[in-house]
């Protein structure tokens, strides 16, 4: 499969996959003031798709999806409550049966319940089909789990802060919560009190580099990079501070509930952790380059989900809105055409079957992914004619400039992004798309039913 693809031997991946990057917050994005060069020049070098969407947007639906090459509903990962099955084919071990060299760093949320990494961070690594690597906590996970287990670490995030110093741990857990000792939750805007190498993303980035330089080099090797930024909260060191502070995003659309002045920050902060994370990514491509490896490395870059960043009046995730449902996608390296920027309809988990054609082994008959190769070659003109998307109180069919999302109290909302970018007016209610509806409907009755379980964010 490889050969067919045009690459003489199995080419390496490199999988860059921070947690809610919203897909229009990238310099080559837009007209934003946001400087992520490193991202920029893996898309002028390859393929950027502007209208990949998450298949679910919650990080373990959504992750699970990516795993098993399955759309929601398919996996049994109803929220982030439940594990990804273990009994479902995923591409880690497809791979790895390849040949592959298979790791990950950063977070995972393969088993997001269990709240237990292993202060290594290798619990449940071989069973998913990794052979090195560390899985490590999210931002709040890694607070939840220290509190729980009596102000002890229970990841390897929180140990590494440990091994700093336990004042390192107690600033850092002291961010987290007012002066009154009550935590804070997740949407608040602050400077982080850590040093710079103990920020979690440049940790991440580090533990990245090390998996690149321990790799063998007669065996193809694929690593993901699950960057815990730039999720919410939305804390920065100084420098990121500092950094943004003298530049102006749009602010929030639709959004009067809001203090301007926390919206401001809220996203220059969040702007500053993608540059942060664009830094790292550089970082690990000169790694890459330093073996001589380059050339055969595909790097793809892609998110769980979005961010809707205060639209509408909404934070972080798991709405039907493109904020929170569209997602980056950019792949560089062999096969993929240099320069291209497509508007296809693809879905996250189609990067399943780019991996698994790449690596030269099979699809699943289980999974759903498609094959973006044609696509990145420039052979073809549409990647998908619809996308099917789901979350236990709606689910979403996006064709065309159409987005028809059913909730599960019987309500319709059908938006045409043709004349309505910013999703404000729904005409559900106009005869001239009932015909449209009803085809909608019996699509997404077969391809994604509700989900009962109570959901959880």
């Amino acid at each position: 499969m490889a050969r067919m693809l045009g690459m003489i031997k199995q080419p390496n991946i490199l999988f860059l996959f921070p947690d809610q990057h919203r897909w229009d917050w990238l310099g080559c994005a837009g007209d934003l003031d946001l400087h992520t060069p490193n991202l920029d020049a893996l898309a002028a070098g390859g393929t950027r798709f502007t209208r990949c969407y998450t298949p679910s947007p919650v990080c373990s639906p959504a992750r699970a999806c990516l795993a098993t090459g399955r759309r929601y509903t398919r996996h049994s990962v109803a929220n982030n409550g439940q594990n990804t099955p273990l009994d479902l084919p995923n591409y880690y071990r497809i791979i790895q049966d390849k040949g592959y060299q298979v790791s990950g760093v950063g977070k995972f949320d393969l088993h997001k319940p269990d709240r237990d990494w292993g202060l290594d961070g290798k619990n449940m690594l071989p069973e998913y089909g990794f052979t090195s690597g560390c899985d490590n906590e999210g931002k709040g996970d890694a607070i939840s789990a220290y509190t729980n287990n009596g102000k002890q670490p229970k990841g390897p995030y929180m140990h590494y802060l440990k091994t700093q110093g336990q004042e390192v741990v107690d600033s850092y857990y002291n961010m987290w919560h007012n002066e009154g000792g009550e935590y804070r939750g997740l949407l608040y805007s602050d400077i982080s009190p850590l040093d710079t190498d103990d920020y979690c993303d440049n940790w991440v980035g580090r533990n990245a580099i090390t998996e690149i330089n321990n790799f063998k080099q007669d065996k193809p090797w694929h690593l993901v990079v699950n960057f815990v930024g730039p999720h919410d909260p939305y804390d920065v060191l100084p420098e990121m501070a500092e950094s943004t502070k003298d530049r102006r995003f749009p602010s929030a659309h639709a959004n009067i509930k809001d203090d301007p002045e926390e919206i401001d920050r809220r996203r220059r902060y969040y702007a500053a952790m993608i540059e942060n994370i664009d830094a790292r990514v550089g970082e690990m491509i000169a790694a890459v380059e330093a073996r001589g490896e380059l050339e055969n490395t595909i790097i793809v870059y892609s998110s769980d989900h979005g961010e809707m960043l205060g639209d509408h009046g909404r934070w972080a995730k798991g709405v039907a809105l493109d904020p929170s449902v569209r997602v980056p996608l950019i792949v560089k390296g062999p096969g993929a055409k240099a320069g291209q920027v497509r508007d296809d309809l693809i879905s996250m988990h189609d990067i399943t079957a780019l991996i698994i054609e790449a690596a030269g082994a099979e699809l699943d008959e289980g999974m759903d992914s498609k094959s973006p190769w044609p696509a990145l070659k420039g052979d073809s003109s549409q990647h998908r004619d619809y996308l099917s998307i789901g979350l236990q109180k709606w689910r979403l069919i996006v064709e065309e400039s159409f987005k028809y999302t059913q909730f599960a109290d019987g309500e319709d909302c059908l938006i045409d992004q043709s004349t309505d970018l910013l999703e404000d007016n729904n005409i559900a209610e106009q005869d001239v798309y009932k015909e449209r509806i009803e085809r909608y409907r019996d699509i997404i009755d077969a391809e994604v039913p509700f989900v009962k379980e109570p959901q959880s964010v």
